[in-house]
């Protein structure tokens, strides 16, 4: 793993009392302002392990992988490899290639549904022979484009009973986020015309079911036509967040038409889009960095600012404007918004390349803003030093049933599934055995006892159990 692109992140004054998501990081970085020890021995040393169906695995897009070990995981952990790239799913389409966010659902008889992005440009038939998301005509968004989801429906034995096309015809399908409601928020991460001259940009809804069917491909237009990341649902008052993936992007809040939305497709019935502002402060560059626009600490980790939301009018541009609205009225500068989570009446988001200049680039090393959708304050809560080795530029997220983080990596080298514990000690739970591709899509089963992740190249969802600690039983109640 290269060594220049793991970073040390610095705590500063920043308090979350009661928030379970992100306190372990917190605890984390307070240790190595105090300059104590940050590492924890987590679960064990890693040791490489055969997935527990290798019989399975004969004949797959990386060859014969029977006797491969595939992931080095600590003593006790299991996995099996499952929904491969290539593989004939239960639709009879291959499986698609770049597998990446993805989301949990519980499912009859025990069983977890599964929702899958795949990150497919235009045309991209990355292994020759899976031309992408297939579907017939009339379920296809766009007639030319490769990405959309497959859902998967794992039993309880870890073995995959069924997965198939979910949607189809869609660009870039990075993250999203779940629904309270059963679906899965799908995001495209580009702002784009077909060559078939259709308009991409947009989010679509993905129904968590286990029966085989693909989702109507309904763009959600008044979430906002732009180079999306991830959103995060507020579950108590059904407004939408979502981040933006450019350099001068915003962070965006989507109120439903319907108000809280309860069901599958009452997205779609419209809604009103705004943007964040800080309040006294219009326009203010985040980054913290004068090479991206920003002042040196012109914002301080730990001090909640006060903000307020502008309207966006014009959702559906032809040309990349919604931000440049936005920031005609106010709204504050991120830059590049990514990861989403909501948890303890918070949403947490990254900004992956802001913060003050990197010791070997212009650029930062990574933000995380906290917002409190109770109190309408944001406040930067995690800031990247200019050096130190930590991790190699995580993506997605999620928290465990037991309190700790998983972060999925996502950069040259090796990547590893890495942990945060709630002494806020870092370890590394699981390793990419086979290639450098990045992990993405984390998230535990409904009943908490299995962890399931993609890697991206090639395409492999694993399914990983062992012996996880007692669950926190945390909800998402009140905690202001």
């Amino acid at each position: 793993m290269s060594f220049s692109r793991r970073r040390f992140l610095t705590m500063a004054g920043a308090t979350a009392a009661g928030v379970t998501a992100i306190a372990p990081l917190e605890a984390f970085y307070a240790r190595i302002a105090r300059g104590e020890g940050a590492t924890g021995v987590g679960f064990g040393p890693l040791q490489p392990k055969l997935p527990e169906n290798y019989a399975e695995l004969a004949n797959t897009v990386l060859g014969d992988l029977r006797n491969v070990p595939l992931l080095e995981l600590p003593s006790g952990f299991k996995y099996t490899a499952i929904s491969i790239t290539g593989q004939t799913m239960s639709d009879g389409n291959p499986v698609p290639g770049d597998h990446d966010g993805m989301a949990a659902f519980r499912g009859p008889n025990g069983s977890t549904i599964l929702v899958r992005n795949h990150e497919l440009d235009e045309n991209e038939n990355e292994f020759g022979d899976t031309g992408g998301v297939r579907a017939p005509v009339n379920k296809k968004y766009d007639q030319i484009n490769a990405g959309g989801t497959t859902t998967l429906v794992v039993g309880k034995d870890r073995q995959l009973q069924k997965h198939f096309a979910s949607l189809a015809g869609t660009i870039r399908n990075c993250a999203g986020g779940p629904t309270s409601w059963g679906s899965w928020i799908s995001c495209e991460e580009t702002f784009s015309t077909s060559s078939q001259n259709v308009r991409h940009g947009y989010n679509f809804e993905v129904p968590a079911s286990s029966e085989i069917g693909l989702a109507d491909p309904i763009p959600l237009k008044a979430m906002g036509r732009f180079s999306h990341e991830a959103v995060a649902l507020d579950r108590k008052t059904g407004y939408i967040y979502e981040t933006e993936d450019r350099p001068n992007s915003c962070f965006y809040r989507f109120v439903p038409a319907v108000g809280k939305p309860n069901a599958p497709g009452q997205l779609a019935q419209g809604g009103t889009l705004y943007a964040l502002a800080i309040k006294g402060k219009p326009r203010l560059n985040t980054s913290n960095n004068p090479n991206l626009g920003g002042v040196l600490g012109s914002v301080k980790v730990g001090e909640p600012m006060p903000v307020e939301w502008v309207q966006i009018e014009d959702v559906d541009p032809v040309a990349d404007t919604v931000r440049v609205e936005a920031q005609s009225k106010g709204a504050a500068i991120f830059y590049r918004g990514e990861g989403a989570w909501y948890g303890k009446n918070r949403v947490y988001f990254v900004c992956t390349q802001g913060g003050s200049p990197a010791v070997d680039s212009t650029r930062g090393n990574g933000q995380v803003w906290v917002y409190n959708p109770r109190k309408e304050t944001i406040t930067l809560f995690i800031e990247a030093a200019s050096s130190g080795e930590l991790l190699d530029e995580p993506d997605n997220i999620t928290v465990a049933p037991f309190g700790d983080l998983f972060l999925c990596e996502d950069g040259g080298g090796d990547q590893f599934v890495v942990g945060v514990n709630k002494k806020g000690e870092l370890y590394q739970f699981a390793r990419n055995a086979i290639n450098s591709s990045e992990f993405a899509g984390a998230c535990f089963s409904p009943n908490g006892e299995t962890l399931f992740v993609n890697t991206q190249s090639a395409g492999i969802t694993y399914c990983i159990w062992g012996p996880w600690p007692e669950s926190d039983d945390d909800d998402d109640s009140d905690d202001d």
